[in-house]
């Protein structure tokens, strides 16, 4: 079956990946939205229009995460790569960690899902697995293909994910710089190869913890936040945060950063403790940061069909 003439819309949420105490492990998604639309044409090649966010500098060849993203799902279940024409309306901010290019690899592969459709079978594992290759790492993408708040794992067969959903009591915001960015290659490379055996043990605690906080009892969350992994490695390329994190847990706010940064994630354990934070990063911060109160995004990504005029 020829999947020319079909078209299809994505909408695919920002993550924040961590959560303090869970690197590598832990991500929830964030009702913030990327939108796509990918039409399949006869035409070879890629064409890629991009709104919003990244405008005028993101890729818009073949050479765009989504297209590769799209390319690559194609190519691993073995059918072949039509021409593609992307429409991206983003709203994620990048390289805030707030999982940008999670949410661009997760479009790519809902999208050839989309268009596929009848073809093939993407279930959840197969999705997870193709969108693990292309990130490296799951705990980004699970959230943004499921929803909720996921822990992921590795196993030999593949990446792994619960999903799990989030106590109502519990209040995301998001501060993002307004002027600052990070890479999450540098981010990662400020991460020692060891660390200290009762560092690990003080981790396990806070991530089961945290878990516990963030289903059952959102009173935890301050606690459950504390972290001796990632956090402090990176603090001197993030110092901005760092200081501004630590302001806001010596005034008891469950702060972390969000993903690889510069963004901070404050876990509020009801609505007021994060109107609570915005004031005092609004009074406080040195340098302009936008606070987004978020409500946890449930549903993950999604893809719809418009369009069949192909014919079996």
């Amino acid at each position: 079956m020829s999947v020319v003439g079909r078209t299809v819309t994505v909408r695919v949420p920002a993550t924040t990946a961590n959560l303090g105490p869970g690197f590598d492990t832990l991500g929830m998604a964030l009702a913030v939205y990327d939108e796509l639309q990918v039409s399949a044409v006869a035409e070879p090649g890629v064409a890629v229009e991009v709104h919003g966010v990244g405008e005028g500098e993101v890729p818009v060849d073949e050479t765009n995460l989504v297209a590769r993203s799209i390319v690559h799902a194609f190519e691993a279940v073995g059918q072949p790569v039509p021409g593609l024409r992307l429409v991206a309306h983003n709203t994620i901010p990048h390289g805030r960690g707030m999982g940008s290019s999670g949410a661009a690899i997760v479009s790519g592969v809902m999208a050839a899902k989309g268009l596929l459709e009848g073809v093939v079978d993407f279930d959840e594992e197969l999705l997870l697995k193709l969108a693990t290759d292309l990130e490296g790492h799951p705990d980004n993408v699970a959230p943004a293909l499921f929803g909720g708040l996921t822990i992921t794992w590795v196993t030999p067969e593949g990446p792994r994910f619960k999903k799990l959903s989030v106590h109502r009591g519990v209040s995301p915001l998001v501060a993002v710089p307004v002027e600052l960015t990070m890479s999450t290659a540098l981010a990662r490379s400020l991460q020692p190869a060891s660390v200290p055996h009762e560092d690990a043990i003080f981790n396990v605690s806070r991530s089961a913890l945290l878990i516990a906080a963030l289903i059952q009892s959102p009173e935890l969350l301050f606690a459950a936040t504390e972290d001796k992994l990632h956090q402090s490695y990176r603090a001197s390329a993030m110092p901005q945060t760092d200081a501004l994190i630590q302001l806001l847990r010596a005034d008891g706010l469950a702060a972390v950063v969000s993903g690889a940064g510069p963004s901070i994630l404050v876990l509020g354990s009801d609505p007021g403790e994060r109107l609570r934070a915005a004031e005092l990063i609004d009074a406080r911060a040195e340098s302009p940061w936008e606070c987004l109160m978020l409500a946890v995004d449930f549903r993950g990504a999604t893809v719809v069909l418009h369009s069949d005029d192909a014919a079996a």
